[in-house]
């Protein structure tokens, strides 16, 4: 009964405050928007540019690092009787690659996490046409396994990488690098290792992934073809690129993976620390805008109901008096600011997926983004919601705090 009583009090000083109560409940509503709106924005931004990464970085690569000298050797032959030290110990003179490779990725292809395995051998090359030339790197690589893992044709703008499969002595190139060297489908390029060897090559396709440095280096041919500008074995190969179920997780498996085959393995977070950092850059100052919109609403509410105590003030005494306890005051004045709350948080969330989804239409236009990347994830207006109500309660409860304290005797005699 008293519940019900402490509601239509604190719905009553509610509505005679009609204009206050609507300015406390637009500033819930604009916090919990902007909460919506910025999550949402920089949420689609992310997402865009880990899918950009992901596009032509594997989730893990494999590979053969260089190694110190070490002392191993010299306690294996003068025993430990002696102190063995090396000065200024140098790199191991090595050819990197991952030795019985088939043994390797029969080995990886048991864990349960891999979804997809591409062996390759990368080296850098000059291109050249004519007297024209640039610099470049080819992957070589079974490219129907690596279109697979990077969804290939779908930058490709002519050719497909089924010709490049069929063909023996083809190459894939970006669009920068065939602008430059003024190629076409069909034309022939020729490719220079650091060793001399020269190889002539016919243009089967060409890709554009709007990643300049990628699009003006970056060659697909056959591993054969590498190998043979090594001048390596038909088992030489360098790198062995995996993507897993859960690409999160990427550093867990990595460490499994390395102690599985005794390689070393990169994740794609520590080969692009850069752009986690410029990630976690953004989500600061999304967070930190929001959080700052959200205290100045939690101010609007908190001197709301501070003016509806100062001029309640002689009514707040009668209730006491007439039996209301202090946690019933308190109660009537944070029920009004969860009213403010929930009113300004519905309207926040609606006015928030308008905003978001009107964002979304906002034509860019440039590189491969179409649109402002927008994410509508429901977990964000969840949030929102509860924070609106939470700024709402935590900004009421001082008020409410006061009220409750006031002394009915010395009101109603003054």
């Amino acid at each position: 009964m008293k519940t019900s009583i402490n509601t239509q009090i604190a719905f009553t000083y509610l509505v005679s405050r009609k204009k206050q109560t609507a300015v406390a409940a637009l500033g819930v509503t604009f916090g919990i928007s902007m909460f919506i709106f910025m999550n949402s924005l920089i949420s689609g931004t992310n997402d865009y540019f880990e899918k950009v990464t992901l596009s032509s970085t594997p989730h893990i690569r494999l590979y053969n690092e260089n190694q110190l000298s070490s002392d191993k050797m010299l306690y294996k032959y003068l025993g430990t009787q002696s102190i063995n030290l090396i000065s200024n110990p140098k790199l191991v003179d090595a050819d990197n690659r991952i030795y019985n490779p088939n043994s390797v990725i029969h080995a990886l292809k048991q864990h349960k996490q891999i979804t997809a395995i591409s062996p390759q051998v990368i080296t850098n090359v000059i291109c050249s046409n004519a007297s024209i030339q640039r610099n470049g790197n080819v992957s070589g690589v079974n490219i129907l396994e690596q279109d697979k893992m990077f969804d290939i044709t779908s930058t490709m703008i002519t050719g497909t990488v089924q010709e490049l499969s069929s063909n023996p002595d083809g190459i894939i190139i970006g669009r920068g690098m065939a602008k430059d060297l003024n190629l076409k489908k069909g034309d022939n390029i020729t490719l220079t290792a650091s060793n001399g060897a020269v190889k002539r090559l016919m243009v089967t396709g060409i890709f554009q992934t709007t990643i300049k440095t990628v699009d003006n280096t970056r060659c697909y041919t056959n591993v054969s073809v590498v190998q043979q500008l090594l001048q390596k074995d038909r088992s030489y190969i360098t790198d062995v690129y995996i993507n897993i179920k859960d690409y999160t997780s990427a550093p867990a498996v990595g460490k499994q993976l390395e102690a599985l085959t005794g390689y070393d393995a990169e994740d794609w977070q520590s080969a692009n620390e850069q752009s986690i950092a410029a990630r976690l850059i953004r989500d600061v100052i999304a967070n930190s805008v929001v959080a700052t919109i959200l205290i100045v609403a939690g101010f609007g509410i908190y001197n709301i109901l501070n003016m509806t105590i100062y001029e309640k003030i002689k009514e707040i005494a009668i209730l006491k008096a007439t039996g209301f306890a202090g946690t019933h005051v308190i109660a009537i004045f944070i029920q009004q600011a969860l009213f403010i709350g929930i009113i300004g948080g519905s309207v926040g969330v609606f006015l928030g997926w308008a905003i978001s989804l009107t964002a979304s239409k906002f034509y860019i236009g440039m590189g491969n983004v179409s649109y402002l990347p927008i994410a509508f994830h429901l977990r964000y207006y969840v949030q929102g919601f509860l924070f609106g109500i939470g700024t709402a309660f935590f900004a009421g409860y001082i008020p409410a705090r006061k009220a409750s304290q006031v002394d009915p005797v010395s009101i109603i005699r003054g």
